[in-house]
C-alpha cells in the first residue's frame, strides 16, 4: 500500500522551499495527505497558504556562526523545544514518512522521526551538503540528491532538483524578446543575480555592456539595486533592467547566454533550458558550493566558471572576445553530457520514491 501521509520539513530559504513544495502539492494532487513544517513566521507561509497546504510552525534558528555564548544558548535552548514540539507533531499527525530538504529545520524532524519508527527521507540540490543532510544522511532511510556529491552515504539516489512546471512549456523567442522590446535579432545574455541581486555582478555588467554594443541584455537587477542601476543604464541603449520577472522560464529559453550565480535551483533551471552559461559562484556560499554545482556544468564544457573580483568586468569581456555568439552553440549541445537526470521529470519521481518507501 503506498504511503499518503507526509511530514515535509522545507523552509527558511528557497534553495530548501521550493523544492519541498513542489513536492508537497504534486503529492497532495495525488490524494495524500501533506503538512509542512516550517520556521514561526516564515515568509513561505503565505505560499503554502495559497495552495491550500497545511503547516505547523517551529520556533527554531540556525546554528549560530559565531563565538556569541549567548547565542549558543538560545539556539540550544530552542533546539531542545523544538525536538519536544516536533515529537508531539508527529504524533498528532502520525506521519507514513517525514521528508527534509535540507536547512536547520530538516533536524528535528528526521531526527525525531527516526527514533519513533517513521521512515525518513531527505533531499540535498547541491553538490556539496549542508551540515543538517550530513547528519540526517547517516541515518535517513533515502537520501535523494539534486547532483553528484563528493561523499558515500547510504541510500542515496541521483534523481534531480524539482522545477516549477512552467520550465516544459515552449517559448516562442521571437515573440517573448520582441514583446519586451529587444531584437530577437540580435545576441541575447540574460543577467541573474539571484532573487535578491548581486551588488559585484550588477557592478561588472553596467561597464561589460558598454564595452559591448551589439550584445543586448537582460538584466534582473533584483528589486533592492534597481532604481540604481536603472539610472547607471538611463543612456546605454543595449540593456533591458528588470528588477524581477515573475516568468524566469520565458526568458532563459529566450536567451542565448547567461551570467548567473550557480545555485542548485539556477543550475537546475540551466540543465532544463539548456542554456550556455557564465557562471559567476556567490563567494560567501557555505563550503564554497556554488562553484563546485558550476563544476559540473564546466566539465562537460556546457558553462564557463568566473570568480567575482574587481577585475571581473574585464575577464567577462575578454572570455566574450574569445567566445563570441556563434561559438554559444556548441555549450547547448554539451549539455547532452551532463551526469544530472532531468529536472522536469525530478518531481514525479521523487513523489513515487516516497510513497513507495
Amino acid at each position: 500500500m503506498k504511503n499518503q501521509r507526509f511530514l515535509i520539513a522545507s523552509g527558511g530559504t528557497g534553495g530548501h522551499f521550493y523544492p519541498g513544495l513542489s513536492i508537497g502539492r504534486i503529492l497532495q494532487e495525488k490524494g495524500a495527505d501533506v503538512r509542512f513544517l516550517v520556521r514561526k513566521n516564515d515568509l513561505a507561509i503565505e505560499t503554502l497558504k495559497k495552495y491550500n497546504l497545511s503547516y505547523e510552525e517551529i520556533d527554531l534558528i540556525g546554528l549560530p556562526r559565531c563565538i556569541n555564548p549567548i547565542r549558543h544558548f538560545q539556539f540550544i535552548v530552542k533546539l531542545i523545544k523544538s525536538l519536544f514540539h516536533t515529537r508531539k507533531i508527529i504524533q498528532n499527525f502520525r506521519p507514513n514518512v517525514a521528508f527534509g530538504t535540507g536547512g536547520y529545520l530538516t533536524f528535528p524532524l528526521i531526527f525525531c522521526a527516526h527514533f519513533m519508527g517513521v521512515k525518513t527521507a531527505l533531499h540535498d540540490s547541491n553538490s556539496r551538503l549542508g551540515l543538517v543532510n550530513k547528519i540526517c544522511g547517516r541515518f535517513a532511510d533515502l537520501f535523494l540528491l539534486g547532483l553528484p556529491i563528493d561523499r558515500e552515504f547510504k541510500n542515496t539516489v541521483l534523481i534531480g532538483t524539482p522545477l516549477r512546471p512552467e520550465f516544459a512549456l515552449p517559448v516562442d523567442r521571437g515573440e517573448a524578446l520582441s514583446r519586451l522590446g529587444l531584437n530577437p535579432q540580435a545576441p541575447t545574455v540574460l543577467v541573474m543575480g539571484g532573487s535578491q541581486g548581486a551588488r559585484g555582478l550588477n557592478k561588472a555588467i553596467v561597464a561589460l555592456a558598454k564595452e559591448m554594443p551589439s550584445y543586448q541584455f537582460i538584466h534582473l537587477t533584483g528589486n533592492r539595486w534597481f532604481e540604481t542601476l536603472k539610472q547607471d543604464y538611463s543612456l546605454v541603449k543595449n540593456v533591458l533592467p528588470l528588477a524581477y520577472s515573475h516568468e524566469i522560464y520565458a526568458l532563459m529559453k529566450s536567451a542565448d547566454l547567461t551570467i548567473c550565480r550557480s545555485g542548485a535551483g539556477t543550475v537546475a533551471e540551466l540543465i532544463a533550458c539548456r542554456l550556455p552559461a557564465i557562471c559567476v559562484p556567490f563567494p560567501h556560499a557555505a563550503a564554497d558550493h556554488q562553484y563546485y554545482n558550476a563544476k559540473i556544468l564546466a566539465d562537460v564544457g556546457a558553462a564557463w566558471i568566473l570568480r567575482e573580483s574587481e577585475t571581473l568586468s574585464q575577464q567577462l569581456y575578454q572570455l566574450l572576445q574569445h567566445h563570441p555568439a556563434q561559438t554559444w552553440s556548441q555549450l547547448r549541445k554539451n549539455y547532452a553530457n551532463v551526469p544530472v537526470p532531468d529536472p522536469l521529470q525530478a518531481t514525479e519521481k521523487i513523489s513515487q520514491r516516497l510513497q513507495e518507501l
